[in-house]
């Protein structure tokens, strides 16, 4: 090599070797125009080119349909065998209904719930949790069509006036979280329960599973049974 008394002195001093490539394990059959570079350089570039060449092949394999399969499958498995989801695929086994369903799309509100299922909005049963003058707990099924009107449901009931329970308190009576309370599989039991009688202009109707994620298929007259719940007027 001409430079290379050069290059032990000082390492830096650009690579002056004919057809040569900084290709690791290919061997050059042409002869090709080099540019001088320095090692320090030459690995630099090397490193950068491997580390593209490595995010490129994670991310064809994260968009992989198989590796998406699988980790929807370990996400489904995980939100099944919560505490308060096994309570409710418990009591759907009980009374011989239909089954928990994993959404991929958190289901937090009504609308979120439709778009995920592909439904209207109404045929969802939220369960909202109020408070009557004397504290006791009343749970109200409503379709997600509408807000409850609680001055409605206040003077239906016979009450001056309800109030909307806080998210502790919600979760110490019930056992879900605020997202995710199902009108059934409950870690207390509930005397006062009503279900809107809008829910009976469907024919299936899909409720939360005690998981932003989970939920169930029912009907209007199902879920009356197994809740015993009071059909209402509670909105427009």
């Amino acid at each position: 090599e001409p430079n290379a008394p050069e290059r032990i002195t000082n390492p830096k001093a650009p690579s002056r070797i004919p057809n040569c490539s900084l290709i690791s394990g290919i061997l050059g059959t042409h002869a090709i125009e080099l540019i001088p570079i320095t090692r320090n350089v030459a690995q630099r570039k090397l490193r950068a080119l491997n580390a593209t060449f490595m995010l490129q092949t994670l991310v064809q394999y994260l968009n992989n349909e198989p590796f998406k399969s699988f980790i929807y499958n370990r996400q489904v498995d995980g939100i099944l065998e919560r505490g308060p989801v096994k309570r409710v695929s418990e009591f759907l086994i009980s009374h011989q209904m239909g089954k928990v369903h994993v959404l991929s799309e958190s289901a937090r509100t009504a609308q979120d719930a439709a778009n995920a299922l592909g439904i209207q909005i109404g045929q969802i049963a939220s369960s909202l949790i109020f408070r009557a003058p004397d504290g006791s707990p009343i749970l109200i099924i409503t379709s997600g069509r509408h807000r409850v009107d609680t001055d409605l449901v206040a003077r239906n009931l016979g009450f001056t006036h309800l109030d909307r329970a806080d998210a502790n308190y919600v979760k110490e009576l019930s056992g879900f979280s605020v997202g995710g309370v199902s009108p059934i599989g409950w870690a207390t039991t509930i005397e006062h329960i009503y279900i809107d009688e809008a829910l009976g202009s469907y024919d299936q109707i899909w409720a939360a599973a005690g998981h932003p994620h989970a939920v169930f298929p029912t009907t209007f007259e199902e879920l009356k049974r197994v809740t015993s719940a009071i059909p209402l007027l509670v909105g427009d």
